[in-house]
Parts: structure tokens; sequence; C-alpha cells
């Protein structure tokens, strides 16, 4: 399993069913896109990249043409790759997690050609509706969240926003609906796969319309949790609370989608702020210390990439993908995206912007500069579990936002 620090054991059983899921989409002029919603923590750029190029192979599509959005829930497997600052594998555990992700490779591009192969005429509309289980983690402490929420007195910005898009046939029946959330995907910690509270609103949605495929691309939530939380019966009722959103916007006149659909998709060149000394890369190897076995993979990982890449290990190449879709744009953004980038992004290009996080690659948190400001786990620490060699370097706000701003554009 992965996420939530050092699992010591296997996965126990299947609460609920992990899955992966496909929305194609086609315009009138024939340009096509696909939308992969999983039920996993986080996700690789080796794997999308893999999956895009092999169905850029069978329907010509462009790289741009094909978002792959994972939930974050943490009870999912571990994929090489990915949270490497967690724990080092024994090989058997890597040959399995190995073997895990060919078979998800292929069943993404099984789930995306059984869409493109299946289009038929449709509508699209698109709506917004709210929840409120979701706070400011950096700014609540969540035991006071019950009491502080019955107040009115949670602090700090988070987004009760459920956008919602729904494909009709002409018969006017629920094809498709994908739902939207800025949060995270983490209401439950124990050893069983499910797909938290996003899961099981996938499945009261679908329960309650029958013949619907429903998906769930997650939001910019890395700075916020769901709360209360870490019970089964906490985790249903939120994905109650997301489902009843989504019924609610579904009761309203939608937004229709008409015209063109445009797709575009970037690399910019982010970077880490410092190489670690090799002193500090022996203590973190040698030292005894709480979560040792943490520090540990995070020495190897680097002394790895260091190896391998000398000082390009403070470069990334950091994935940034637009659709327009008759007016509204999707953005779809690499890593843990914290909750700024959505509502700076929304005020800079007006209200008809959808922003993913969680997209292509979750490479860390993408913090915003008052976050990496001031630090803490989605400013700081929490690169420790991913592997890499230190915090991301000021300036990753506005390389990604003039990046949005310029694919918005050329999608326009």
């Amino acid at each position: 399993m992965t996420g939530y620090g050092v699992r010591d054991r296997p996965a126990e059983g299947t609460s609920l069913d992990l899955w992966v899921k496909a929305l194609a989409i086609t315009d009138p002029s024939g340009n096509r896109g696909v939308l992969l919603t999983l039920d996993l923590c986080g996700i690789t750029r080796e794997i999308t990249d893999h999956v895009a190029q092999e169905l850029g192979h069978k329907y010509q599509l462009p790289r741009s043409a094909v978002i792959a959005n994972v939930s974050h829930t943490h009870c999912s497997p571990f994929l090489p790759g990915y949270l490497s600052g967690l724990r080092i594998l024994p090989p058997d555990g890597m040959a399995k997690a190995v073997a895990y992700t060919r078979e998800l490779e292929q069943r993404m591009i099984a789930a995306a050609s059984t869409a493109l192969q299946s289009m038929g005429p449709v509508t699209i509309g698109w709506t917004e509706d709210a929840a409120n289980f979701a706070f400011n983690r950096r700014e609540n402490r969540e035991a006071d969240v019950p009491a502080l929420r019955a107040a009115g007195k949670l602090k700090g910005p988070w987004d009760p926003r459920v956008p919602l898009l729904a494909v009709r046939p002409p018969n006017g029946e629920l094809r498709a609906l994908l739902v939207s959330y800025a949060c995270h995907n983490t209401t439950l910690d124990f050893y069983q796969w499910h797909g938290d509270y996003a899961g099981r609103a996938q499945l009261e949605l679908e329960q309650r319309h029958p013949g619907a495929t429903v998906l769930f691309a997650i939001g910019c939530g890395a700075d916020m949790n769901p709360g209360p939380r870490r019970t089964l019966a906490l985790a249903e009722q939120h994905g109650r609370e997301l489902a009843d959103a989504a019924d609610r916007g579904l009761g309203r006149t939608l937004v229709p989608i008409r015209g063109k659909l445009a797709t575009a998709f970037a690399d910019i060149t982010l970077k880490f702020a410092e190489i670690p000394s090799p002193e500090k890369l022996r203590e973190a190897r040698e030292k005894d210390q709480p979560n040792k076995v943490i520090a540990q993979a995070w020495a190897a990982t680097v002394e790895a990439d260091l190896q391998k890449k000398g000082d390009r290990i403070l470069e990334y190449a950091y994935p940034v993908q637009v659709w327009n879709l008759g007016g509204l744009s999707w953005i779809a953004l690499g890593g843990e995206v914290v909750i700024d980038y959505s509502f700076r992004l929304r005020q800079e290009l007006g209200a008809n912007v959808w922003v993913f996080g969680y997209s292509n690659d979750v490479m860390a948190y993408i913090p915003s500069e008052r976050v990496l400001k001031e630090g803490r786990y989605e400013g700081a620490t929490s690169m420790t579990a991913y592997g890499k060699p230190s915090p991301w370097a000021p300036g990753l706000e506005d390389k990604i936002v003039r990046k949005v701003h310029e694919l918005v554009a050329q999608t326009k």
C-alpha cells in the first residue's frame, strides 16, 4: 500500500473496488480527447506518457489530448517511482509493484479504447454546486474542526465548489457524469483497498443513476482535509454529501458546451532550492531517529538520482495541460497542488475555469509562493517522502501560472 508514511504490512482485503474510468469526447470537427480518472494515490510521468503514446499510435491522438487524474486515495497500491522517499521495497515487493504497473497501464489503455470506440451523439453541460466537509488543514487543528465549523470560525482559504459535467444522449438519460472537489481524499487510513469519499460518491451516484458512468477528478486540494475522518462511516457520509451536491447541480439548468475541443500540453522547468550535502545524506542513512526508514529511503533515492543526473537533479520537467471545451477551460496541473492556484487562475481567467491537481504526474507538493515561504509540510518537509533533494526554489507559482495563460490563449 502507499500513503500514510511507512505501511508495515500489505493490504488485508478490498472494502471498495478501485477503478480506472475513461471519458472520451469528440467535437463536430473530429477533434478528440480522453480523460482518465483513477482511484490511486499518485501516478508517475512514465506511466501516463506510455499510455498516451500507445493511445496516440492507436487513435492518432496528440499527447495533449490525454489527461490522467488520480483521486489521491491513500488506500491504494504502491507504484514504482511514486513516493520513493517513504520506503525501500525488497526485490519481491518491487517485482509485484512493477507487474501491477504493467497491468494498470493495460487497463488504462483498454478503458480509453472502449470510450473512444463507443461514442455517439450527446449533449454536454456543466454547472457547480457546493459541499462543506473540507477544511484548511494548515490553519485548523483537526480535533477542533467540528466545533469551529459549527461556530462558523474555520480559518484559511478553502473551496466548497463542486464542478460537474453531465453527458446525455438524445433520449435524455444520464450517460456520464464527471464530479470534482478540492480536498484530500484521505478519510481512511486502514489496510484495505478503498476509493475513500471519492470512490463512495461515484458508487452512490451510479446507484442513483443506473446506466451512467460517474468519474471523479480531484481539484487543488493539497492543503485541504476531509473532516471529521478516520472511519468507514465518515467516508460514506462525505461521499453522500458530494453525491448530493452533484444531484443538486443536475437538477438545475446546465450551461451547454458547444463548439470546438482544443487541447494543449507543455513542460516547464521547475527547480529545487539546493542539493543536500554529503554530510546530510550520510546522517539520514546512519542516524537513529524517528522515521529512520523514511530518512534512509530519502537518502537512497537522492543518492541514486545524483549518480544518474548530477547537477540536473535540481531541475524537474513539470506538466501543464489545458483543454478548451467550447469555452470551458480545463486546466490540469501535475503534483499535489494547493488551493491558491485555483483561486488565482479563476480570478485571472474568469469563472469558466475548472482546475485539476494530481494530473499526469504526482511528483511532489506544489505550494504557492505563500505556502512555500510559510514552509511546514506542504511547503518543505513533504519533499522527503517524495524523494526530492530539497524544497522548490522560489518563483514556481508565477512560472506555472504564466504557462497556463499561454496554453489557455493557444486553445482559444
